[in-house]
């Protein structure tokens, strides 16, 4: 079913549209018809596949039809997100979607002047998106107010519930007056996480789960290449050389490593820019904006930014270091092929990484596709062109199967 068979407002219909979305992904299917029932929702979609979308369009929905004029009274929905980035992220999408509606949405973050949003808000707004400590921030001053809360949303709740954000969402949720709808949306949930996510929901909250088998977005292929630590400059500076034009993001495991491969590109005249938790909130913006218009195509970063990073056509990932925790790898990853777009993701394992390898690959369950490199001796010179025509034969025959697969399974019907 398309956009424009749903019972919604009009003018996100054409918001819609103009954004290119012409019908629902999985998520955004299966989603938004219990959101706009007002039930509780679980849901665990993988990265890049429209999350964010998925509550957006039924909570700026039900504010734009219950508002008699553009004038905000309260804020009606409150959105929780772990990281800076997510929040710019998430903020920029409801506007997005919010055009010619009456419903407004701000986002309030960390690592900036708050006089500036403290007027936002005093302004009216409808859709607060917010990191914990800003918004208690903001809370203690008086300047938010939760007594027309209807809606909780926690996007990355995997994240919220593990950084031991609970007591944050707990003394929100006594807070808030009215009954509300929670909806908890993440792309990797455990045992463990998931139990605490169902503690805060009603008994009757319905649960999504969309390609539970694999975490990561069938429009992402991704690699593995076994190359030592002292070679991983090498090879990254070989492969950005061999696609000039590409857009790539390269995460690295910490910020003294984010800076030490700039330099290394750098004495190899290429350009790039390094986004992580130690640089202040100005200067992460002015990197995401640069490297969104283009005017640099390599992206350092740590995983501060991997949940945070919405960019449509970023062609590469790289993972110059395995991340520490196997759900990043997801993440990271999902940075790539988002929405309808493909994308392809290398990860550089060195030796000394091959046990972190093991846990990402018990993670997903699956052995993640080898390439196999080479490097000659006492020379710095890749043989890197034929391992990039290697990963095109390996997505052209995955896609060639998967294609046979989906003629296979339309003959049974």
């Amino acid at each position: 079913m398309k956009f424009d068979k749903y019972h919604i407002s009009s003018s996100i219909k054409r918001n819609l549209s103009a954004l290119g979305f012409k019908r629902p992904t999985d998520i955004q299917f299966k989603a938004i018809p219990s959101i706009m029932k007002g039930e509780d929702v679980l849901a665990i979609a993988q990265t890049g596949t429209g999350k964010t979308a998925a509550f957006a369009i039924p909570v700026i929905d039900k504010i734009h039809r219950t508002k008699k004029s553009k004038q905000s009274w309260g804020i009606k929905c409150i959105v929780m997100v772990p990281t800076r980035e997510l929040a710019a992220q998430i903020g920029s999408v409801f506007n997005q979607l919010s055009k010619h509606t009456k419903t407004k949405a701000f986002a309030v973050y960390g690592g900036v002047e708050q006089d500036p949003q403290i007027k936002k808000l005093g302004d009216g707004i409808d859709v607060l998106v917010a990191t914990p400590g800003r918004m208690f921030d903001l809370i203690s001053q008086g300047a938010i107010n939760l007594k027309q809360v209807d809606t909780l949303v926690l996007d990355e709740a995997d994240q919220m519930l593990d950084l031991g954000f609970i007591k944050d969402i707990s003394a929100v949720k006594k807070k808030l007056f009215q009954k509300h709808q929670t909806l908890f949306f993440s792309a990797t949930i455990n045992k463990e996480i998931k139990k605490l996510a169902f503690s805060q929901v009603k008994s009757s909250a319905i649960r999504i789960q969309i390609s539970p088998e694999d975490p990561v977005s069938k429009n992402v292929s991704h690699f593995v290449m076994f190359v030592e630590m002292d070679d991983k400059r090498f090879f990254l500076r070989r492969f950005i050389s061999d696609n000039p034009e590409a857009r790539i993001i390269v995460f690295v495991r910490t910020r003294v490593r984010a800076e030490r491969v700039s330099k290394a590109l750098e004495r190899g005249d290429i350009k790039s820019a390094t986004i992580h938790g130690e640089k202040d909130q100005k200067d992460r913006t002015d990197v995401m904006n640069r490297f969104k218009q283009g005017e640099m195509n390599i992206l350092i970063a740590t995983d501060v930014s991997a949940r945070g990073i919405d960019i449509a056509d970023v062609h590469y990932v790289i993972n110059y270091d395995l991340p520490e925790k196997s759900e990043n790898y997801v993440h990271r990853v999902g940075r790539t092929g988002r929405g309808v777009k493909k994308g392809i993701a290398i990860s550089f394992c060195s030796t000394e990484e091959k046990e972190r390898l093991d846990a990402i690959q018990g993670f997903l369950n699956k052995k993640i596709e080898m390439i196999p490199i080479s490097k000659k001796k006492h020379d710095e010179t890749i043989t890197f062109a034929n391992e990039t025509q290697n990963i095109q034969d390996l997505i052209t025959e995955q896609e060639e199967w998967e294609k046979k697969k989906r003629k296979k399974g339309k003959k049974k019907k």
